[in-house]
């Protein structure tokens, strides 16, 4: 019984999600937001998360990088430590770590800033006004985490790149141009889509999250709580989820496109 009231919670959840996102996709094309209001979050999003994406995409790859080490020692094979790192850093690991970390930043904090003007009726003297909430303060926010996420999730990649040459170097002795030698023929072109379609749809679900919960808070300070805690787990669960089902469908699409 439990069981079925969980999964029938985890419907409710999605399909308030998936209706949220329709109302921010019509409001995107039929009352675009302000330039200036969009890029005033993406520059907001980004300067708060820079340091903490490419602290987390450095240590990522050192992560991998050591994690392979140990393997391709006995192989001897270690000539081919940085595309193989590299290769699974980009693919898998890479952008579902540096999401776990974007959620927690970026998440918790559009969800209690949100959280907080519904409470204190912030966003119902908008609509008082005249003004539709959605288009002054939900969409630039939609857009301004999808579009910063998509760019910091990329350069966490990048990062991990350092932080396995690094890594390489010292623990593997290993010189940055050996390290850097195969990973051109180990990463192809799909590994490389894979992974920022990766990142495009994770920016997605964490902005669809962040800004549901926190738009629709009730329940003063508390609720105020309970939608930042709800973003956390929510934004996780959807993350993992997402990464499950882009990777399922990529590598259908990936085998239609070599039956061709």
């Amino acid at each position: 019984m439990m069981a079925i009231r969980g999964l029938i919670n985890v419907s409710d959840e999605i399909g308030r999600s998936l209706l949220f996102l329709k109302e921010i996709l019509v409001t995107m094309i039929f009352r675009p937001s302000r330039m200036k209001l969009i890029l005033e979050q993406i520059w907001h999003v980004t300067i708060e998360s820079f340091p903490t994406t490419a602290m987390a995409g450095f240590f990522v790859g050192a992560i991998m990088t050591v994690q392979f080490t140990l393997q391709m020692k006995e192989f001897g094979a270690l000539g081919f430590l940085g595309g193989l790192a590299t290769s699974a850093t980009f693919r898998e690991v890479g952008p579902l770590l540096i999401a776990f970390m974007l959620s927690g930043k970026i998440g918790a904090f559009t969800s209690a800033e949100l959280g907080t003007m519904r409470v204190t009726e912030q966003i119902d003297a908008i609509r008082c006004l005249g003004a539709n909430p959605l288009q002054e303060i939900i969409v630039p926010r939609f857009l301004g985490i999808v579009i910063s996420s998509f760019f910091l999730l990329f350069l966490g990649l990048f990062m991990s790149i350092l932080g396995g040459m690094f890594l390489g170097f010292f623990f593997a002795g290993v010189n940055p141009e050996e390290y850097m030698r195969h990973i051109p023929t180990i990463i192809s072109i799909p590994s490389i889509i894979s992974g920022l379609t990766k990142c495009f749809v994770f920016g997605v679900v964490l902005a669809t999250v962040c800004t549901q919960k926190g738009y629709f808070t009730t329940g003063g300070a508390k609720g105020v709580g309970r939608s930042v805690v709800a973003t956390a787990v929510t934004t996780m669960i959807a993350i993992v989820v997402t990464d499950w089902l882009t990777s399922f469908l990529g590598e259908i699409v990936l085998q239609m496109v070599r039956g061709f």
